[in-house]
Formats: structure tokens, sequence, C-alpha cells
């Protein structure tokens, strides 16, 4: 049987810096204060500040900012923070709106940033026909996500995947309320299973979990 710890380690330390090095060099131990790189999955709740932290991670290179949501004119509120989210960003990123999110994630190329799986996942919902309870609506989401899961671990590219944590308050008191949580935790542990790393944003302060 094997069990987790978590220490703090001074890096003054000589003996604490050999166990480490023997330790590391067994795959049994990582800092849990690197620097985020590879597929990172970030969490958070509604303004945590994830997604400004995520941005920040790759605000001095070169970046393709894969925008998962519609723009609806339709809808005053929501157009204003998706004005809000294309100011901030720096203007020599690229932004893709797409829901392919796989596809982009299958080739070589500069770093994603995926904002966000939580909008990915409700736009999915609404053509499958989950909120009306359609036949086969379980089948092609789990044929969905599957397939982003999949690219996930396969990407050859840096990748930084923003998602809300929805599964730490109450229950939902409405069937699509209960359904979306629930899809989209199943999404946020297949993902971060495919991640090399996982953070979490509470009030704007990052915590890495994986």
């Amino acid at each position: 049987m094997t069990a987790e710890y978590r220490v703090r380690v001074d890096d003054a330390d000589e003996l604490a810096r050999e166990l480490l090095a023997a330790l590391a060099a067994r795959g049994d131990v990582r800092r849990l204060d690197e620097a985020p790189s590879g597929r990172v999955l970030v969490l958070g709740g509604a303004r945590s500040g994830k997604s400004s932290w995520a941005e920040r991670q790759l605000r001095d290179r070169e970046a393709c900012y894969l925008a998962t949501s519609e723009a609806d004119p339709s809808d005053a509120e929501w157009m204003e923070r998706v004005r809000l989210h294309r100011e901030r960003r720096p203007a020599h990123w690229t932004t893709v709106e797409t829901l392919d999110v796989a596809s982009h994630l299958g080739h070589d190329g500069p770093p994603l940033l995926v904002d966000c799986l939580a909008v990915w996942l409700t736009r999915n919902l609404d053509d499958v026909g989950a909120w009306e309870d359609r036949d086969g609506w379980r089948a092609a989401l789990t044929q969905r996500t599957a397939r982003l899961v999949e690219a996930v671990a396969d990407s050859p590219r840096e990748a930084f995947l923003v998602s809300n944590e929805v599964g730490s308050g109450v229950v939902p008191g409405t069937r699509a309320g209960r359904l979306f949580r629930d899809e989209l935790g199943r999404l946020n542990a297949g993902v971060a299973s495919a991640c090399d790393q996982v953070w979490l944003v509470v009030a704007g302060i990052p915590r890495r979990l994986k």
C-alpha cells in the first residue's frame, strides 16, 4: 500500500536535497511550486480569477486563445463579458472561436489557452439534446467528451484549459442544474487525468493539486 504526503522542504538542507533527488529518480516526488507547463487544467469557481491567472502564464509569449463561447448580440450582458475578455488579451495572441478544441490540440503550434470547458460542455449539451432528454444524448455526449480527453492526453503542444469547479456547493434544485453539475464534474475529472498539472484558483490564489 502506498500513501501520499505533503511536506515543506528547506532547499538549503543537504540531507533533504539528497532524499528528494533519490525519490525524484524513482518518479515518486514532484515539486508543487513549479511553474505551470505542459497540459494544464485550471479550475476555479465563478470570479475566482482562474481565467486571468491562466492568461498571465502566457502573456509574454505567442499563444492561441480558443474561445468556446458563441457571441449572441441579443444578450447584452453576455456580449459585455465577451468584450472584456477580448480587450484583456495581448494583441500578439491569435483568437479562434470554436467548439472543435480536439482538432487544435492534435497538431503542433504555439501554446493554447482554452476558455472555457464549462461553456464547451454547455454548448454540446444543447447540441445533443440533453436538456430535453433526447434519445441517445448521453452516448453522443460521452463520445464527444472522450474525444476531447483523448486529444488532451495525446496533444503535442502546451495547453492551458480553464474550467469551472461547480461541485462544492449545494445540490442544484433543478434537473438541468444537476445534469450540468454532474457532467461537468465528469469532464473535469477526465481532463485532469490527461493533464500534466492541475491548479485550483480560489479568491485569486492558485494552488497546485497535481
